[in-house]
């Protein structure tokens, strides 16, 4: 169940409204409706990966380790003074909506057996673990093809599973420096850093990607197969520019800040308020025109220095000082506004406030909130994409810890409420 606030237009779907057996039900009308998801991944990318494959309509059960939960769920905490819970976690919820969660030990000869029961009745599995986990656990590709000959299997890991750098473990930071990314970021030939975990999000999507094509791989062939992803490789598709330069022309791309090629202005400019700055970009004459008709056709727009496309290249430095000097006083939007109206490509560098107050931002949808029953309503990412009316993605709050685990023992693979009773005593399940 959802509903539209009249207001802010932010769609609103209620946990409550979706507790089982509503959220445990199967779902129709979706792209991926009747594909059962084993997720065993945890942190950030493979946990983005399934999020969106239940927002499409895929059964997704997330399995945790009873005394090994997703490390996200003590991240970023939504409720302070509660940090010794697993369940206020802002990072955790925006990465694992829309999912069934199960807690089973499969390092225990019971548990692990149980996981494969999932394996059986699933289509996909998802893990970014270390290379050579999954296999020490019984659970490598070659274990599950014994049970699900058709299984797809993605495997999400720094290097990828094979070549003499497979052991090695990494997380986002030393991805970003392996994949090249952060030769080219920084300023004036020196080496920058790409904030934040840039790296997993894009391998989630990635994953996908991935998936999607498995799937379509298998519905023509009948064939299911291992998708080994490096989240290096993945994270170096970004700079095909770059590589094509090098191989073509033997040159080495260094960082240029926020320049692009010799169109200037070409960057971002402060305005008034704290942290508010506009992005502004020029890429040749006629547009240079529209720029200054724009700012009034100030004196400076002459000068003999700014003349030509190089010439204000050249001169950047003293350029980006006058411009700097007429948006400080202004604020973002009615610069966005005054620039967009001349025909000139700007607009505002938004934080994550202004994010989630955009107007477009909101009008589609972007934040849906959705009620847990520890944080209550919060809201969570949609799918950057809208689907026809009549297929509308489905959300609810990421699952707590245990929240399924009877459902997906008991009524999924049909184990006895006494034998899950005995189970949880000797601690191999939540």
């Amino acid at each position: 169940m959802s509903s539209i606030d009249a207001g802010t237009g932010v769609q609103r779907q209620s946990q409550t409204a979706l507790q089982a057996p509503a959220r445990r039900a199967v779902s129709e009308g979706l792209p991926l409706s009747g594909i059962t998801v084993a997720d065993f991944s945890w942190v950030l990318a493979g946990p983005r990966a399934t999020s969106w494959l239940g927002a499409m309509g895929a059964r997704v059960i997330k399995i945790e380790g009873p005394t090994r939960p997703d490390q996200y769920r003590a991240i970023a905490i939504f409720v302070p003074g509660k940090e010794d819970v697993t369940e206020g976690s802002g990072a955790f919820h925006n990465l694992n909506h829309t999912k069934l969660q199960c807690s089973i030990d499969f390092t225990h000869p019971r548990g692990l057996e149980l996981a494969k029961q999932i394996v059986a009745m699933s289509d996909i599995v998802v893990e970014n673990f270390s290379y050579g986990v999954m296999e020490r656990a019984g659970l490598g590709y070659e274990d599950l093809k014994q049970i699900k000959p058709d299984i797809i299997m993605v495997s999400s890991s720094a290097m990828g599973k094979t070549g003499p750098d497979k052991h090695h473990i990494a997380y986002g930071t030393l991805i970003h420096a392996f994949s090249g990314i952060n030769s080219v970021t920084g300023y004036n030939g020196e080496l920058g850093g790409v904030g934040g975990t840039y790296s997993d999000p894009l391998v989630g999507t990635t994953m996908v990607f991935a998936i999607l094509a498995a799937l379509w791989h298998r519905k023509r062939t009948g064939e299911g197969q291992k998708l080994d992803l490096s989240m290096v490789e993945a994270t170096m598709m970004q700079l095909p520019e770059y590589v094509l330069d090098y191989t073509a022309n033997g040159r080495v791309a260094s960082s240029h800040g926020n320049s692009d090629g010799i169109a200037s202005p070409h960057d971002t400019f402060r305005c008034a308020g704290r942290n508010k700055w506009v992005a502004i970009s020029v890429s040749d004459q006629e547009e240079w025109t529209l720029f200054c008709h724009a700012l009034g056709d100030s004196a400076w727009c002459k000068d003999e220095r700014f003349s030509d496309q190089l010439k204000r290249f050249k001169n950047r430095d003293a350029l980006y000082e006058l411009i700097a000097a007429w948006t400080s006083t202004r604020d973002v939007n009615q610069v966005v506004e005054l620039l967009r109206s001349f025909g000139v490509a700007a607009g505002p560098s938004y934080n994550s406030e202004d994010m989630y107050h955009d107007p477009n931002m909101q009008a589609r949808g972007m934040y849906p909130e959705v009620e847990h029953p520890f944080v209550g309503v919060k809201p969570i990412w949609a799918l950057p994409w809208r689907m026809d009316s009549r297929q509308q993605e489905r959300y609810w709050a990421a699952p707590t810890f245990g929240q399924d685990t009877d459902f997906v023992l008991h009524d999924l693979l049909g184990v006895s409420e006494e034998e899950i009773a005995s189970l949880r005593e000797q601690g191999v399940v939540v």
